[in-house]
């Protein structure tokens, strides 16, 4: 599909091959276990979602392509333009969501995203939204500082404001004011983005999704043989419940999903295998515990850091 310049299928081919190449990438820390692919189609599009599962690295690990069309856009889908609700839609992405079994190596989410909305008689309005995020359970500085640097370093062929802008945006973004705390250390967030023109803001896109893929491969390959016990384990599920919460309360993607009537076990790949709420945790005072709620679960700027 092309219009005035934008071309959809070269977006979803770009986006299956991202796919290919994260799975790719995350398969390498699990060679003994293959992904579980699930292709699906319904009259109104369809998808590939893969899913590694009880993985010695991975307890869990999804990586999801949808492309799907419709006749009324969600409100959610574009919330700072409420006026193109109801057009006709094709939206398409890819959605990825890591739930490392070691407690010190932190959950990862990334997703990049198109959307095209048309109404008779009228221009297409076209947009790109994504980028990603770090969620770690054990505070490690030198983690959150090389995830920032690798977000700013994707940013800035593009404008040297892009990265303290979606910056400053995932931390909005990624934030439970029930609880008064970031989901975690934030990277970037961006929507309804088309300032840079399609193909340079399609570009900006690409590197996004490399750069997700390049920062979380390091990370993951120094903490996924930490020791640890009984009581990391028991707080990576109690902060699992955080991610929970955010994902059913507060995320626009998982909302726009169960809108558009998508496909339900694709959309909830992001949740983690395993989680437990506890009435009135409060962490030990000095503890590395504490360290996470004190320095990591709020708004900082990690690369004034180094």
């Amino acid at each position: 599909m092309s219009h005035a310049g934008i071309d959809a299928d070269r977006v979803i081919t770009w986006f299956r091959e991202l796919q290919d190449h994260i799975c790719d990438r995350l398969s390498v820390f699990e060679p003994t276990l293959d992904f579980h692919i699930d292709a699906w189609q319904r009259p109104a599009g369809g998808g590939d979602t893969r899913v590694l599962a009880d993985g010695e690295t991975f307890e869990r690990a999804g990586v999801n392509f949808s492309r799907v069309t419709g006749d009324n856009l969600p409100a959610s889908a574009s919330a700072r333009r409420p006026e193109l609700a109801g057009r006709s839609f094709i939206a398409t992405g890819v959605s990825v969501v890591i739930h490392p079994r070691n407690p010190y190596a932190p959950t990862a989410h990334a997703n990049v995203r198109f959307f095209v909305a048309e109404k008779e008689g009228e221009d297409p309005v076209w947009w790109f939204g994504g980028g990603f995020d770090l969620t770690p359970y054990y505070p490690f500085e030198a983690d959150a500082v090389a995830w920032h640097e690798a977000a700013r370093d994707a940013c800035a062929p593009f404008g040297d404001e892009l990265y303290g802008r979606f910056k400053a945006w995932c931390d909005d973004y990624f934030y439970l004011p029930h609880r008064d705390e970031t989901r975690g250390v934030g990277g970037l967030f961006f929507d309804d983005f088309d300032e840079l023109g399609f193909e340079d803001s399609f570009a900006f896109v690409r590197s996004v999704g490399q750069a997700f893929i390049d920062a979380y491969a390091p990370i993951i390959e120094r903490r996924r043989e930490h020791d640890y016990g009984e009581r990391e384990r028991d707080f990576q599920l109690y902060r699992r419940g955080r991610y929970v919460e955010f994902n059913l309360v507060y995320d626009r993607g998982t909302l726009f999903g169960l809108q558009s009537r998508g496909r339900t076990e694709s959309i909830l790949m992001s949740m983690p295998p395993l989680a437990s709420w506890q009435y009135g945790y409060t962490p030990v005072p000095g503890s590395p515990e504490a360290t996470l709620y004190e320095d990591f679960l709020k708004p900082r700027d990690w690369l004034g850091a180094t």
